[in-house]
């Protein structure tokens, strides 16, 4: 007989992941780290407990977008008010806000709920290749691509 093992909050460990992002495509970098800090790479994955990892996204400023995206693919705030449409290209985002341009894409393929919160904070995006969590030992993660 079969038994379906579920984990348990206490059960879970975490581990610290350190993501180059010099080079890489934004799509399948953050493909790759949302599954990451949704938990899904372990075999102990429940849906319904947080069992992700952290994550440390370093050179955010060399992200790349294929094609015609930088022109082509906008951003859209909106303030509740009439005529309150804010719009911005990805050039520009990825040039005056980058980290905001990095969260946005991997936070959008996280779930929309409370447990998504909580996994959204594990998240950290720098733009040069300096963090502060050398003392995490975080461990290489290669994304391919």
């Amino acid at each position: 007989m079969r038994q379906t093992t579920f984990t348990k909050p206490a059960e879970v460990t975490r581990q610290w992941y350190v993501v180059d992002g010099a080079g890489k495509n934004l799509g399948r970098l953050a493909t790759e780290v949302a599954a990451v800090l949704h938990g899904k790479h372990k075999p102990s994955f429940t849906p319904n407990v947080d069992c992700g990892d952290y994550v440390i996204v370093i050179n955010a400023d060399q992200i790349v977008l294929s094609g015609n995206k930088m022109e082509d693919k906008m951003y859209y705030n909106h303030s509740q008010w009439r005529g309150g449409l804010r719009t911005r290209s990805a050039r520009v985002m990825k040039d005056q806000y980058t980290i905001e341009w990095v969260e946005r894409a991997i936070h959008g393929m996280l779930p929309h709920t409370r447990l998504g919160d909580v996994q959204r904070g594990h998240l950290f995006v720098y733009k040069g290749a300096e963090h502060p969590h050398a003392a995490q030992k975080p461990v290489v993660l290669e994304i391919k691509g």
